[in-house]
């Protein structure tokens, strides 16, 4: 077998113009001889252009914000801790008193859990366990952030002891990130301001399903600390209306051609889930199929998708590529929490699925910004 293998490596080495990216500028040259290699590679780009690894050319834009982004980071790491106070300027603990102030009037108040308890008690659905549980973590995060905001400003005022963890909650307002107590509900890279309203338009969907005991037509899917049990309760729901079994189900993924006014009821199979967003690629509306992105566009908001339980059957996957979905933009996720999602079977378009792989095409329910 190592024989073959080297035998067409020499072949396509010596006999002919092998190529090795969609690039002109990239192939292994006819003549085998050493000097006409050196000479090669010495003409070859300094810097290696996103094209030659099958990437789109925005890729090099997110490269750079990326490398910015850590710059500024380590700039941030590196400033005074402790600065004099200027006559006529803001010391740092009143900037954060202020920044403290601001935050506490746009966190939302908490949701009544007690109270949804009885109104849904004589239904069982699936969806309400899931809708109870959201409660519950939210309330419990809203309550962390109040009470770390009552003890910072008591410790900036001097009446408690500025503990190690305080100290970190005080230097993460300052510098308008969010700090890391908060983040434990659910994984984002928000800065504070984004955050916030974030949190807010997550409570909001929560609280009127509570208010009104109905679920939504439109699902925002990104606005569940745990959407994977969402989902899971969707295909419970659809087993018992079906009385199948639900490891009888899986998903079909079927993508809006219409503006979500138009969506005002509920599909009578699964749910509608909106935004959504697709890294690494565009969307075709017209064709409803995957395009590259257009130039600048780093993301492009998908319509909103029927996800529609059926039972597994050999589907056919030509045309069809499995778009892995994350939760934030992280992909790797962190410590102890995964950020895959699902995969969402979309179709193609003109290219090949190979296509979109190399283009590292993925789904974001959660922007950094």
């Amino acid at each position: 077998g190592t024989y073959i293998n080297d035998y067409f490596c020499e072949q396509a080495l010596t006999t002919q113009f092998y190529k090795l990216s969609s690039l002109d500028s990239y192939y292994i040259p006819r003549d085998g001889l050493l000097a006409s290699y050196k000479e090669f590679i010495s003409l070859l780009p300094a810097v290696d252009h996103p094209e030659a690894f099958g990437q789109h050319p925005n890729a090099d834009i997110a490269s750079q914000i990326t490398e910015a982004r850590t710059l500024f980071d380590t700039l941030l790491s590196l400033q005074p801790q402790v600065t004099q106070n200027v006559p006529g300027g803001q010391s740092r603990e009143d900037k954060v008193l202020e920044l403290l102030s601001d935050v506490r009037q746009k966190i939302p108040q908490e949701i009544d859990y007690e109270g949804t308890v009885k109104v849904l008690s004589d239904d069982p659905n699936p969806l309400n366990v899931v809708l109870l549980q959201e409660i519950q973590r939210y309330n419990a995060l809203l309550s962390t952030i109040r009470s770390s905001l009552q003890d910072l400003e008591y410790g900036i005022q001097g009446l408690v002891v500025m503990s190690t963890e305080l100290e970190e909650i005080f230097t993460c307002i300052h510098d308008a990130r969010v700090p890391p107590l908060w983040e434990k509900a659910y994984p984002s890279l928000k800065p504070l301001a984004a955050w916030t309203r974030d949190l807010a338009s997550r409570v909001e969907m929560f609280a009127r399903w509570a208010e009104t005991a109905h679920p939504p037509v439109l699902f925002w899917l990104s606005a569940f600390t745990f959407p994977t049990g969402f989902l899971t309760a969707v295909l419970q729901s659809a087993a018992r209306q079906n009385n199948v079994s639900v490891d009888s189900l899986s998903w079909e993924f079927i993508v809006s051609t219409v503006d979500d006014n138009n969506l005002v009821y509920p599909p009578k199979d699964g749910v509608w889930i909106r935004g959504l967003y697709l890294e690494g690629a565009g969307w075709d509306k017209k064709n409803s199929c995957l395009m590259e992105a257009e130039p600048m566009q780093l993301v492009c908001p998908l319509p909103t998708v029927h996800f529609r339980p059926t039972e597994s059957k050999k589907k056919s996957s030509k045309g069809l590529y499995p778009c892995p979905c994350y939760y934030y933009p992280i992909r790797s996720g962190s410590s102890g929490r995964a950020s895959f999602v699902i995969g969402v079977d979309l179709r193609t378009g003109a290219s090949p699925p190979e296509h979109w792989i190399k283009r590292g095409t993925a789904l974001l329910m959660s922007l950094d910004s």
